[in-house]
């Protein structure tokens, strides 16, 4: 039935949002009235009192005095007799829905209202929003890629190594081979969630382990830095994600453009904390996060048990942690477990696969080079993780984090590409994940003297010109370019996010405005400024672009000419793990160094 709708602004020039909603009523078939703005209150209830309308519907934009103004126009209503006869609706940008209850208003409409909700409320009927609105759908980043070499000669190049890494793994193995078996032969994830036991798997796992988890499982003796949760602090998570998730909607990133998707890392120590900031990234758009786990962790043979806390950054690996955080997701939300750079990498693989974790992360030479893992045993464990990457359906990304301690990118990517190559023989899914970022090579070369357009375009394009392959840019985006400003911060993330998007990669990892220079805990508030500034980037560009110099194909060259040395170098030494430590794919006037965790640790398999 059509209403009678009168539309007032209280507000002296402010009346665009109230335009809107009259459109939508009138198409809507109503019978709107719209008064001009910089009426009194006292000459809006006479027009209300001359015209008889079914509904009133207020706008008031301004925040200042608000709360005693729109206590006046009520009781200037009440006064008047027209309160029991007109609805009375309240909306705008200083509006809040509590205000308007708490003032007497039948209906409070804040930012972000839809002309359907409005619709719905002089109607009388009861609001269903669409289901559709804001609905996200878990995205496959590595979908529509066929892997096919653009550069026939780097592709050839290439497989000559993976031949050759693959030769050298078939007869060995490790401690991190060997649980990653057990792991996956063994443990049974809906067993242990029904707390029916791991006996099979401790019989055999302890003595595959390092000193901190075969105390662990002969005393219970934890590490130092952690501890288990309380009974009370379960109960306490339980009801927190009950009531959170009862009452959240997830907003979407994108504004016109699927892509890029945008990852947020997570890893404060305790998974309840995690769980908050995970339940807030993906309120504020975010498509994917990321497990954060300690150095120590990494470092360690095996795997604790429990639901533990820690109480520096980096969240324990556990099946208990793991599994609560895959439990707290949104469906839609994207869950990546790192397992790239340690002696638990091919576990990690199996431990996160069995529980939930859509993606991985997995680079042996970052690993060898810039994480402290023996080439090696890196060698041996990232083979083996690859495997698994493979058997779990878990597509990963190579990370050339390297490039941070000073290698060049043409030597960061190289070894990435040959894990590129290696994994896609294996039949695995990689992501290639360049750095935007401002690293040391590109210090002291000045490459961004003018701009931090050109150099990370160039990345891109060479990788481009060489494979067609899924790109993931990060970890995070403009990582060196940040400071401790706040707004400095998500203002940079921001535009690196655009250029991500005028690049039109498949997705980035951002990080928090205070996360790179941080005194102490990452904070909520930081994770928003970063998903908000990212988000008005992309509603600022839609379907623009940001337009390089010419000499992003420059410095394109210059990566694909060096990549292409790197390989013929490595080919050259005829044994990939001698390269590693030849400084081939990182030197030690580069920062780089191989690392020693693990070392001797790979053994032959007897025949």
């Amino acid at each position: 039935m059509s209403k009678k709708v009168l539309l007032a602004p209280l507000d002296p020039v402010h009346d665009i949002g109230l335009k809107m909603v009259a459109r939508g009523l009138k198409e809507a078939g109503h019978n709107v009235i719209l008064l001009q703005p910089d009426l009194s209150s006292e000459e809006i209830i006479e027009i209300v009192y001359r015209e008889d309308p079914d509904v009133l519907l207020l706008s008031r934009t301004l925040g200042y005095g608000v709360g005693e103004l729109l206590a006046r126009f009520i009781d200037l209503a009440d006064a008047a007799g027209i309160r029991e006869k007109v609805k009375i609706g309240i909306g705008g940008m200083a509006i809040r829905r509590e205000l308007a209850a708490e003032l007497g208003f039948d209906a409070g409409f804040g930012p972000g209202t839809t002309v359907e909700e409005t619709a719905s409320f002089v109607e009388g009927r009861e609001y269903n929003p669409d289901p559709t609105r804001f609905r996200k759908e878990k995205a496959d980043m590595t979908a529509g890629y066929d892997y096919r070499y653009q550069h026939p000669a780097i592709g050839d190049k290439l497989a000559k190594i993976s031949e050759m890494i693959i030769d050298w793994v078939k007869d060995k193995t490790s401690p991190g081979v060997e649980r990653a078996k057990l792991r996956d032969e063994i443990w049974d994830v809906d067993k242990w969630r029904r707390r029916e036991g791991d006996n099979d798997l401790h019989k055999h796992y302890p003595r595959l382990c390092g000193e901190i988890p075969q105390k662990y499982y002969a005393t219970g003796e934890l590490h130092p830095k952690t501890r288990r949760f309380t009974i009370e602090e379960v109960r306490g998570l339980e009801k927190y994600l009950e009531e959170t998730k009862a009452r959240m909607s997830v907003l979407k990133l994108q504004h016109t453009r699927k892509k890029p998707l945008v990852f947020n890392q997570y890893g404060t120590g305790c998974p309840f904390m995690d769980i908050g900031h995970i339940l807030t990234s993906e309120a504020w758009g975010a498509d994917g996060v990321v497990h954060f786990d300690p150095s120590w962790g990494a470092r360690t043979e095996g795997f604790l048990d429990g639901f533990l806390t820690h109480q520096e950054d980096g969240t324990v690996i556990t099946p208990a942690n793991l599994s609560r955080i895959q439990l707290a997701l949104e469906k839609s939300t994207l869950w990546q477990v790192r397992a790239h750079r340690g002696l638990n990498t091919p576990e990690t693989v199996v431990l996160s696969g069995k529980v939930g974790a859509d993606l991985t992360k997995i680079n042996i030479c970052y690993g060898a080079l810039g994480a402290g893992t023996d080439p090696a045993r890196m060698t041996v464990d990232g083979y083996h993780a690859i495997l698994y990457a493979r058997k779990y359906k878990m597509p990963f990304d190579i990370v050339t984090n390297e490039e941070l301690a000073g290698v060049p990118a043409y030597k960061a990517f190289a070894g990435m590409l040959i894990g590129c190559d290696l994994a896609m023989r294996l039949g695995a899914k990689p992501i290639l994940q360049p750095l935007f970022a401002y690293s040391p090579e590109v210090m002291i070369n000045e490459y961004m003297a003018d701009n931090y357009v050109d150099f990370n375009v160039g990345k891109i394009k060479a990788l481009r010109a060489i494979i067609n392959a899924p790109l993931w840019p990060g970890a995070p985006i403009g990582f060196l370019t940040h400071t401790e400003d706040r707004v400095q911060s998500a203002v940079t993330t921001a535009l690196h996010a655009c250029l991500a998007l005028s690049l039109e990669v498949d997705a980035i990892s951002i990080a928090s405005t205070d996360e790179a220079y941080s005194g102490g805990p990452i904070s909520v508030p930081a994770k928003v400024d970063t998903l908000r500034a990212v988000r008005d980037g992309f509603r600022f560009f839609g379907h623009g672009s940001i337009t390089p110099t010419k000499q992003a194909d420059t410095f394109a060259q210059g990566i694909v000419d060096g990549i292409e040395r790197v390989l013929d170098q490595v080919i050259a030494k005829g044994d990939f793990v001698q390269a590693i430590h030849a400084g081939i794919l990182g030197s030690r006037e580069e920062g780089a160094y191989p690392g020693r965790i693990g070392k001797d640790t790979v053994s032959t398999i007897k025949s």
